[in-house]
């Protein structure tokens, strides 16, 4: 049985709680995890990067000099790609990078982020400040150890005092439950979930 300790705001354990085996029992599934974390990093990518070629380019339509007898190299337009101002070869266009992946891998792939941060896993009874100050935030960080290092912070619920509190701080990334996704948890360091939202957590993944 996965076992992992309660603590307080101040860094204090309250009790062990036992983790879901359904959630928790599992062994990553590295493939899946990389696919969801290209599928969400190309999801990011606009793709309405565009360049022009030589058909789009205004002006080159008359030839720049006769065929022959110039002594230069024979030329068409002046928009040909090797001229300045010239079209652009084999350059970007607007294209769609999203890719896709069926239902079963994306929560697969959600299930073994969450698993592989296990070790990296502070869990708090709850997270919730009486003014909405950077310093508050910054004493709870620093009782948990978390002030040094990035660390995504999981709630059930935004509250104003929170996300006031946490916004100025450069290494913390504070979201909701139902926001939870694989580049997210990837990225950070060290994971900060509240009791209440570990128990969605687990509710949602079982």
């Amino acid at each position: 049985m996965t076992k992992v300790a309660l603590l307080n705001t101040k860094g204090e354990k309250i009790e062990d709680i036992k983790l879901n085996e359904e959630v928790f029992g599992i062994t990553p599934n590295k493939n899946v995890l990389y696919d969801a974390i290209i599928l969400a990093r190309a999801s990011l990518r606009q793709g309405t990067h565009d360049t022009k070629t030589r058909s789009e380019v205004r002006g080159g339509g008359r030839k720049p000099w006769r065929q022959k007898g110039t002594g230069h190299a024979r030329q068409g337009s002046i928009r040909a790609v090797q001229w300045r101002g010239g079209g652009i070869a084999f350059g970007p266009t607007p294209r769609d990078y999203s890719k896709k992946q069926n239902r079963k891998e994306r929560r697969l792939a959600l299930q073994s982020a969450v698993v592989s941060k296990l070790e990296d896993l502070v869990v708090v009874e709850e997270l919730k400040l009486s003014t909405p100050k950077t310093k508050e935030m910054q004493t709870i960080l620093s009782g948990l150890k978390l002030d040094t290092v990035n660390t995504l912070v999981i709630v059930k619920e935004l509250d104003e005092n929170l996300i006031l509190a946490a916004r100025n701080i450069p290494n913390i990334l504070l979201i909701e439950v139902n926001e939870l996704n694989v580049l997210d948890l990837v990225a950070a360091t060290k994971v900060l979930v509240t009791k209440d939202a570990l128990k969605s957590i687990e509710e949602v993944l079982k």
